[in-house]
């Protein structure tokens, strides 16, 4: 909206220095301050609220024993994230752009199934929360409207898009792309449903999800701009989606939003963000690279995340097997998700999150290395 105002203002007016809002650098930088701000400004705020209406967390079986001292911290905290995403991108966003109203879109709606799961889980003391059943079909849902929207209607983001509707880029290979053809839209919805659930699985440290999304958005930021610029992008090769660029104010606020955040959520933690934020930065993430066609960036890109997933699926299914085969249920991590195997083996949080941090570092340097690698 200010980014209207003043586009308005520069084009009618001729004022000095206001055309240096027009670039999207600077309108990022501004998210990531503002979203800062944000955060810190609604943070006690909401912490409170929650205190007042005793919306705490209750004690996980599924944890060990030491995060039973956890139990009462305020949840529901992912509301303090989202505000420091979709205000600075309201404000400093391009509204009209059709990439910037489909992140938002993505945002908002897993936002609200998981303020729901939450709602459900801390308000009205259902155990279970939303059901899973219930909750799966809110992302398909929104994973088909994304998916259909980009196959069937590609020119609402941009006719650039158009040739590339189905078809994703190929890390390390130059003019290469795959294509997906009819499965394209299952595709798009498998990712937004993987990897919201992802960052679900992930969220069970103090500072661990957030402080892991935020290099993730640093990273996309720094790749939505590069798809956007027809310079950096035919020096790449890689497609150039005009409008795109827009995405990295999103990812700028992401960024601000979850520092301001971790303020909050380090540890010991004064507040969890829940299913709140856990479902829309996790689904946000995977929509990105959906819309600038880097699917096949989320391996590395999202690596912690595929690792916590990994862990818990392997977990389930070997139990499952040796149960069945032996009448004994064994398990190949002490406890999943990853993170909680090592709690079990003697590492203290603090360490666990910090050491997630800098493999996460690692696999956005190896994902943003493919781009000149190819």
């Amino acid at each position: 909206m200010l980014y209207y105002l003043l586009d308005i203002l520069n084009k009618n007016f001729a004022i000095p220095g206001f055309g240096v809002f027009k670039y999207i650098t600077f309108r990022a930088g501004l998210a990531t301050i503002t979203a800062l701000i944000v955060a810190f400004w609604i943070g006690p705020k909401v912490i409170r609220l929650l205190k007042k209406y005793q919306i705490g967390e209750s004690a996980k079986l599924e944890a060990p024993k030491t995060h039973l001292r956890k139990a009462g911290t305020p949840t529901m905290g992912g509301l303090i994230v989202l505000g420091g995403i979709l205000i600075p991108t309201l404000l400093w966003g391009d509204l009209s752009n059709g990439f910037v109203q489909m992140i938002l879109f993505v945002t908002v709606a897993l936002g609200l199934v998981g303020f729901l799961d939450d709602y459900l889980k801390v308000v009205k003391k259902k155990p279970r929360g939303l059901i899973e059943e219930y909750k799966l079909i809110g992302q398909i849902i929104i994973g088909l409207i994304i998916g259909s929207v980009i196959y069937f209607y590609p020119q609402f983001l941009d006719s650039t898009i158009v040739k590339y509707k189905s078809s994703t880029t190929m890390p390390f290979f130059k003019h290469m792309e795959l294509d997906f053809g009819y499965l394209y839209i299952p595709m798009v919805v498998f990712i937004i449903t993987a990897t919201s659930n992802a960052v679900n699985l992930t969220d069970g440290l103090d500072g661990l999800a957030i402080g892991t999304v935020g290099i993730v958005a640093l990273a996309l930021a720094i790749i939505s701009y590069i798809t956007g610029n027809a310079i950096w992008s035919e020096y790449l090769t890689i497609p150039f989606l005009r409008g795109s660029g827009e995405l990295s104010i999103f990812c700028a606020a992401m960024v601000g939003a979850a520092l301001g955040f971790l303020w909050f959520n380090s540890y010991p933690a004064q507040v969890f963000m829940g299913d709140t934020g856990s479902l829309a930065l996790g689904g946000a993430i995977g929509a990105i690279t959906v819309l600038i066609k880097k699917e096949l960036l989320l391996p590395t890109l999202g690596g912690i995340f595929l690792l916590e997933t990994l862990s818990v699926l392997i977990q389930r299914y070997y139990f499952k097997y040796t149960k069945r085969k032996y009448g004994e249920g064994k398990r190949v991590f002490k406890m999943a998700p990853l993170h909680h195997h090592f709690e079990m083996l003697g590492w203290e949080e603090p360490k666990i999150v910090t050491r997630f941090y800098i493999i996460t570092v690692l696999f956005v340097i190896l994902s943003l290395a493919t781009f000149k690698v190819r």
